[in-house]
């Protein structure tokens, strides 16, 4: 069974989280991006407490595409510091983690 990987990211708006869901999926990185909220944040940055609403991606991928996953989510988001949580998925529907490992097989190149 293909290692598979609950993946959290945080996005300013609407049209961040549509840009950088819509390129996951359309790159085999992930096989399935929701988006959830807007959620209220409260962080410490730059030593001062910060309230931010945001957008939370749920992204489903795996292991092998984890490092291109995260590259992709930096180069597009707009966040200096972007949120990005790996979370090992230890149990699930096996034919639904089938599905997550088979969506983001890179094809082969003959």
């Amino acid at each position: 069974m293909t290692a598979a990987l609950l993946v959290l990211t945080t996005c300013p708006d609407e049209g961040t989280a549509d840009r950088i869901a819509l390129a996951l999926v359309e790159k085999g990185l992930a096989a399935c991006v929701n988006r959830c909220g807007p959620v209220n944040s409260i962080y410490r940055w730059e030593g001062k407490v910060e309230r931010a609403t945001e957008l939370v991606l749920l992204i489903k991928t795996t292991r092998e595409r984890y490092a291109e996953l995260e590259q992709a989510i930096r180069h597009l988001h707009p966040y200096e510091l972007p949120e990005i949580i790996a979370v090992p998925i230890a149990a699930g529907h096996p034919g639904y983690l089938r599905w997550i490992g088979e969506q983001t097989t890179p094809p082969l190149i003959a």
